[in-house]
């Protein structure tokens, strides 16, 4: 019963606890509609206060690694939706995008 109750509260009291944002690398499409999305992300100027920090990558074969995004055209390519959006509150995590590949990563 505790634990039926503790998968309730975990599921739509704090919908984000179970996202980890080192697992979104890869295709990225960015949705217009914020129901279509698999993950909302809030874009912060600075890296130290982000979850993760993002190198876009102009070909979809090195965006292997956390951090690392293609973002494509297509929605029939990409490895994860996307909704970017302006209310910090809303995220399931926040992002920083950076201009050096080697700061990509996590930020735990």
């Amino acid at each position: 019963m505790i634990s039926l109750i503790l998968s309730f509260w975990l599921h739509f009291i704090v919908p984000n606890a179970a996202i980890d944002p080192c697992k979104v690398y890869g295709q990225i499409y960015e949705v217009e509609l914020e129901g279509m999305a698999d993950y909302i992300v809030y874009i912060e100027d600075s890296e130290y206060s982000a979850d993760l920090v993002v190198y876009e990558h102009e070909n979809s074969l090195y965006a292997d690694h956390p951090g690392q995004w293609h973002f494509v055209e297509n929605k029939r390519f990409a490895n994860a939706y996307v909704y970017f959006t302006k209310r910090k509150n809303m995220a399931d995590f926040i992002i920083a995008f950076t201009d050096t590949e080697s700061f990509a990563g996590c930020n735990r």
